[in-house]
């Protein structure tokens, strides 16, 4: 394969700074998502087709090269669903599981509905259903096409 210097759109894998990496994992495990540690330091949950990972915040802020301020770190992940109702249920779960609701969901000002969560570290969760986007049977999110 012969590759271009540019970098390919597309996500393999999230990293998670977490204070508490079991606590993560109970967290994300309360969801349904379950994830392999092959060292008992990182946590690999398949999420469609991308990783998420959990790993020590501290020992992440130091491979990364980035010092770590303690705040939030201006990234909001997202879950994308299919209905409105969808939404209701995934915040549910999530409050259930131990996160904080953040934002209630509701209906937004570009003709979706959503809501946020936080989890038990303080990553930010949008959960979305978005009318004008594609969600594929695999969950996988697809734009409308440029005009």
């Amino acid at each position: 394969m012969c590759y271009d210097r540019r970098m390919e759109p597309r996500i393999s894998l999230v990293t998670l700074g977490c204070r508490d990496t079991a606590r993560a994992r109970a967290f994300y495990e309360a969801l349904g998502w379950t994830g392999t540690s092959p060292d008992g330091e990182v946590v690999f949950i398949q999420a469609g087709a991308m990783v998420l990972a959990l790993w020590d915040r501290g020992l992440l802020a130091a491979d990364t090269a980035v010092p770590d301020g303690g705040g939030w770190g201006g990234v909001t992940l997202a879950h994308n669903v299919a209905t409105p109702e969808a939404v209701d249920a995934v915040l549910a779960a999530a409050a259930s599981a131990g996160a904080t609701i953040a934002r209630p969901p509701a209906a937004t000002e570009w003709g979706g509905y959503s809501g946020v969560f936080v989890d038990t570290e303080g990553h930010p969760w949008e959960v979305a259903h978005n009318p004008h986007w594609r969600l594929g049977p695999d969950g996988a999110v697809h734009l409308p096409p440029s005009t």
